[in-house]
Order: structure tokens, then C-alpha cells, then sequence
């Protein structure tokens, strides 16, 4: 692999004697890895009903790795939401935030979102998780997978830490900043990285993630848990960051972390600092463990006062629901109950606790229902994720090796024998979309833009 020859240089003076078993991870295969989605399926009705060959992710418990000729990409149960694809060691970072149920959670760099369906499954459903993307294109797709993995208790925001800052001083129980960096962790696993990669833009990045911490101290509770997480091996970003950030907020402490095989210590003799807790960080290296590189810092804060968020909104006319609960009551068991809201014409369910999100960009503000059109309602496709088979009255079954749902995935119309309406399309008893049957005809509403094509 062609590395940066500065990198190169600067890995083996860092890395002296280690360097050799180091570089040997660049001629060998990146690691990867799949995070079951304990929301929809326990682990072990996973295990049963997959036919990946699958190895056990130390550090996280819904985590496994598996293997190329598996292709989970395109899998029905991917599209069904039963599990994430993400890098092992990424998998980590979840693991040591640990929320808890009934927490308010912030991932503050949030997309694509493998961290942040990873903070929401260690939820339960109970609290509120914010996810957060600065880049407009990446919160779209940070919202498509909240959405797949049949999220309820999220909102998605496309906004600056100032502005965050501003909003929810001392807010969350935990917050991540999975800070934007350099990328040499990531290097085996995207080598296009290689080719962004210089020195100077270490030392941009360094700083920006101090920016990032700073707005993001200011929304963390007394006693909450900040988590800086990166993908890089530079000690500018990692452990030089942390010292700088304690220098200034001496409220704050890092927590140790025990028990997981083949985490190593951070470096803080590579800064030549003082601060002997630094060596409390945690780095994750290719030639010690199966995984790509990370680097992860646990602090805590001591004191502050928790922040009080005021929320004027005002409730909607139950009118303005008819359709839906019209809607609910055909074909629902139970209507889904909360506080709704919304957003033109798109109807949404607000998880508690949420504050008011006025002069917010909001790409998702909760669980979306589905469209109020004239004189009827339409479910959206995150309704359908977000039940399972019970709950609905109408359902058509397809297996996940039938000719059916791959007809289904990619779009197509099909004679089916159901009951009239709207339906839940479920593989293997997991929901995946509706459909609409009339006259022994099943019409698809799989979104298009998520359809199969080439197949």
C-alpha cells in the first residue's frame, strides 16, 4: 500500500520497535464488521436465523465480524433494519459511552450514524438521543439510517456546536464527539485518505476538534460523560488534545477503562507531557487487535449546574389529526400516542423531553408517521421500521431467499392474495415497508430512492 512517506517516518520513530508488526496490517485484509440491532432482534434469534459466517467482536456485545462472501449490503435484513455495517473498532466507542435508558444523549458528529443507532439500541427506546451532522448531504444520510434501524426517540440536526451550545447548556447525561480528523486510523480501510493526508492537516484538525469540545463541555451535565473519540493515530489529535482541553477545564477527569483485551494505553510520553493520567486514554491498534485504529478519551465532569430548557410549544389541534387517527384505527392495533407535531404537511411524534427547536435546522424531529394529504393520510417508510408485524393489522410475510421480496426490494407490482388496504411487509416476521393491496394486486411503496437496481 502507498503510504505518505511523512506518515511513514513519523510512525516508526513514534512506534521504534513495534513499528515492523505495524506496518505489516497494510498488506493485509481490513477487518469487517456488523453490529446487530438489539432494538428489533436479540442477538441470539439473529445467530439463528442469518447465514453469515460470523466471529465475535470482543468489546461489544452485539458486534461480530464477518466475511467478504457474505455481502450483508444486500441483504433483505439489512434493509429491514436487523443490524448496522460497521468497523469493529469503531464499535468500541458505543461500548465506553455506555448510556443508559432514560438518558439524554448528544452525538455531536454524528453522521453516518453507526455510533449514533449504537447509542440508541444501549437506549431502549427510553430518552432522547440527538444526532447531529454539520454537513448538510451527510445529515441526510445520517436521517436514512436513524430511519432504517427503526429509531424512535431521535431528532436529527444539521447545525454548528455554537449553535447546539447555545441551545442546551448542561443538557445531556453524555455526549460523543467523534471529532472529524486526519484519518490514518482508516487509512487500510479507505485509501483515499492516503491522499488527503499531510501534516499540516493533522495540525487543522487538532485544532478544530478543540473548537469542538468547547462548544461541546458547555451542554454536558454535572457528573455527565463526554467521550472524544478519533480515527487517527496522530498524538496532536489524541492525546495532545486532551491535555490542552483539561489545561482549561480542570472540571474534568479522566475515567480509566478496564476489562477489554488487546486496548493499549495512550501516550502521553509521545507529547512529552506531565499529565501521567493521559495514559488512561485508550488507543486501538491494527497490529494488536482485529480492527482499524482509534484512539477514545472517557471524561468526566465534576461539577456545574445542570440546565434548566424551558419548551412554549404549543400542542395541535386534534382536528388536524383526524386522517391519521383514521388511519390508526383501519389498520393499527393501537395508534401510536405522543406529542405530534407538524412540519408542513408531514406528521411527526416527538420524543420527551425535547426542548423547544425553534431557529434549529432539523432534518428529523422524532419518529415520522407519515403525510396528511387531502381528505386522507399516507405512512411513511419510518412508521413501517418502526413496528413490528403484532402491531399492525394487515400483514403480507415473504422469506428472505423468496423471489417475492427481492421483487418487492426493487419495486415491482405483484399479484399477492392479502386483505385490501395498506399493508406491513415483513421478511421473516421483521418489517421492511408497506404495500397496498387491491384486487388480488399488491402495489409496491418501497421508496424509490431505495429500491434495488441490477439485480
Amino acid at each position: 500500500m502507498d503510504l505518505p512517506r511523512e506518515f511513514e517516518e513519523r510512525m516508526k520513530k513514534l512506534l521504534k520497535e513495534e513499528y515492523e508488526s505495524f506496518i505489516k496490517t497494510y498488506n493485509e485484509m481490513k477487518t469487517q464488521g456488523l453490529r446487530v440491532n438489539t432494538l428489533k432482534i436479540d442477538i441470539d434469534e439473529f445467530l439463528k436465523i442469518s447465514h453469515f459466517k460470523l466471529n465475535k467482536v470482543l468489546w461489544a456485545e452485539e458486534g461480530f465480524y464477518y466475511k467478504e462472501e457474505d455481502k450483508p449490503g444486500k441483504n433483505p435484513y439489512h434493509e429491514a433494519g436487523l443490524y448496522y455495517i460497521q468497523e469493529p473498532s469503531a464499535m468500541a466507542v458505543g461500548t465506553l459511552l455506555n448510556p443508559q435508558p432514560g438518558d439524554r444523549v448528544l452525538d455531536l458528529c454524528a453522521a453516518p450514524g453507526g455510533k449514533s443507532t449504537h447509542i440508541a439500541a444501549k437506549l431502549k427506546g427510553e430518552g432522547l438521543l440527538v444526532a447531529n451532522e454539520i454537513y448538510p448531504a451527510r445529515s441526510k444520510i445520517l436521517s436514512q439510517n436513524i430511519e432504517r434501524m427503526g429509531i424512535k426517540n431521535c431528532i436529527v440536526t444539521n447545525e454548528s456546536p455554537q449553535k447546539l451550545s447555545m441551545k442546551f447548556k448542561n443538557f445531556f447525561h453524555r455526549i460523543l464527539v467523534d471529532a472529524p480528523c486526519s484519518g490514518e486510523g482508516m487509512f487500510r480501510k479507505d485509501p483515499a485518505t492516503c491522499r488527503e493526508w499531510s501534516l499540516d492537516n493533522v495540525s487543522m484538525c487538532a485544532q478544530r476538534q478543540l473548537d469542538i469540545l468547547e462548544e461541546a463541555q458547555k451542554m454536558l451535565m454535572p457528573e455527565g460523560i463526554l467521550v472524544y473519540s478519533t480515527c487517527t493515530f496522530s498524538h496532536e489529535e489524541n492525546e495532545g488534545v486532551i491535555e490542552k482541553f483539561l489545561k482549561k477545564h480542570p472540571e474534568f477527569t479522566i475515567e480509566e477503562v478496564k476489562g477489554f483485551e488487546g486496548f493499549s494505553h495512550g501516550r502521553e510520553d509521545w507529547i512529552l507531557s506531565e499529565e501521567l493520567s493521559l495514559r488512561k486514554t485508550i488507543r486501538l491498534w491494527p497490529h494488536k487487535l482485529k480492527g482499524e485504529g482509534h484512539f477514545i478519551a472517557v471524561l468526566k465532569k465534576q461539577d456545574g449546574e445542570e440546565g434548566k430548557i424551558k419548551n412554549n410549544r404549543k400542542k395541535i389541534d386534534k382536528k388536524s389529526l383526524k386522517y391519521y387517527y383514521d388511519f390508526a384505527k383501519q389498520y393499527l392495533q393501537n395508534p401510536l400516542e405522543g406529542y405530534f407535531i407538524l412540519f408542513g404537511d408531514q406528521l411527526y411524534i416527538l420524543p420527551e423531553g425535547v426542548p423547544d427547536l425553534e431557529k434549529l435546522k432539523v432534518v428529523r424531529p422524532g419518529l415520522h408517521l407519515g403525510i396528511i394529504k387531502k381528505n386522507r393520510f399516507e405512512p411513511s417508510h419510518a412508521l413501517a421500521l418502526s413496528l413490528n408485524y403484532k402491531e399492525v393489522k394487515n400483514n403480507i410475510f415473504m422469506d428472505a431467499d423468496s423471489s417475492e421480496i427481492i421483487a418487492y426490494l426493487k419495486g415491482e407490482s405483484m399479484y399477492f392474495d392479502g386483505k385490501r388496504g395498506w399493508n406491513l411487509v415483513s421478511v421473516d416476521g421483521y418489517a421492511i415497508g408497506w404495500c397496498k393491496i387491491a384486487n388480488n394486486m399488491l402495489k409496491n411503496h418501497y421508496p424509490k430512492g431505495l429500491r434495488w437496481v441490477g439485480l
